[in-house]
């Protein structure tokens, strides 16, 4: 599963998609929290997200993704990167 495919797609087909995959709890929400039940729902199942963006990392060793779409911007929708992964 892509975040960056995900956030490209109406709220109505995300909503749709959400429904087939059985999340639950997404009726009256944002667009945000509809693709987050999506990847933790993908998540529990043991599958890949992918996402993509620029590493920014951090001097604790950590880091985020930030992403052209919020002109690399640190925001809510940033993934995190462990110092595991860096």
């Amino acid at each position: 599963m892509n975040l960056s495919e995900l956030k490209k797609k109406p709220t109505a087909e995300l909503f749709d998609i959400a429904q087939s995959m059985g999340v639950e709890g997404i009726s009256r929400v944002r667009k945000q929290d509809i693709i987050f039940g999506m990847l933790k729902t993908h998540a529990k199942s043991g599958e890949d997200i992918y996402g993509d963006g620029v590493l920014e990392i951090l001097q604790d060793g950590f880091g985020f993704l930030r992403s052209q779409s919020s002109n690399y911007i640190a925001g809510a929708d940033d993934i995190y990167v462990s110092p595991s992964q860096i």
